[in-house]
């Protein structure tokens, strides 16, 4: 039975099968989610968040993640490589690290332009 995904911020959505990981439906639908350890739990890097209200579109946390993950878990933390879709959800994927940096930046310097001109 199919299921659709929803990344956010970029509102792109995709249909996959029950059991498909939240990686695999982004990698075909063009979604970056950085990984070095190609879907083995050994990384962290592919961490996505999930609302509350979807926790139940996912199958419980495979041991690998509640060991990676421990109470992030409660926040609504998946790691994307072994979270499985049962239902449909969002899921939102953050900010890269050196993006938001950078964004900061950009956005107080516009302020200071702001404040002197």
């Amino acid at each position: 039975m199919q299921k659709v995904i929803t990344f956010l911020p970029m509102n792109k959505s995709i249909s996959v099968q029950s059991g498909t990981t939240i990686l695999q439906a982004a990698r075909r639908v063009g979604v970056r989610i950085p990984t070095r350890c190609d879907g083995k739990a050994a990384c962290l890097m592919c961490k996505v968040k999930v609302g509350q209200d979807d926790l139940h579109a996912l199958l419980p946390p495979t041991e690998a993640e509640k060991r990676k993950l421990g109470q992030l878990l409660e926040e609504g933390i998946r790691l994307s490589c072994q979270a499985k879709v049962c239902g449909q959800l969002s899921v939102h994927i953050p900010e890269d690290p050196l993006k938001a940096a950078i964004r900061k930046q950009l956005e107080r310097q516009q302020q200071e332009d702001d404040w002197f001109a």
